[in-house]
């Protein structure tokens, strides 16, 4: 599958979870912009993430304010060509797969950690 085919597919998946959601979480959701890369890049590689990591947010959490530490706005990046290989290339698991990675990353902007992702099922 192309990389164009796995965004739209990815992006597809994306929108019908934000629409899933219960409705006060629905605009928060839809205000964190998602981003669709092939593979994570080689600075990122460099700070000690795998190379086989499926997603990242990135930024502040809900709630709070940005810093100087993390100037940056809130975002997620979904990693598709990784996603692709995990979900061992079956379109069917690959949004399951999609589906779960935008949930944990989501996790993240409401300030949840490990553990309560993991109590959500979103590990």
């Amino acid at each position: 599958m192309t990389l164009d085919q796995l965004t739209t597919l990815a992006a597809g998946t994306v929108t019908a979870t934000q629409r899933s959601l219960p409705p006060p979480l629905r605009p928060l959701a839809a205000a964190v912009p998602v981003h669709y890369e092939a593979l994570p890049h080689a600075d990122l590689l460099a700070e000690g993430f795998p190379a086989d990591i499926l997603g990242l947010f990135t930024g502040s959490p809900h709630g709070t304010e940005l810093t100087h530490d993390q100037p940056a706005p809130p975002q997620i990046l979904l990693y598709l060509e990784n996603l692709w290989d995990y979900a061992d290339c079956d379109p069917g698991y690959f949004r399951d797969e999609v589906r779960l990675t935008y949930l944990h990353e989501l996790g993240h902007y409401f300030g949840w950690d490990e553990d309560q992702l993991a109590n959500r099922g979103l590990e």
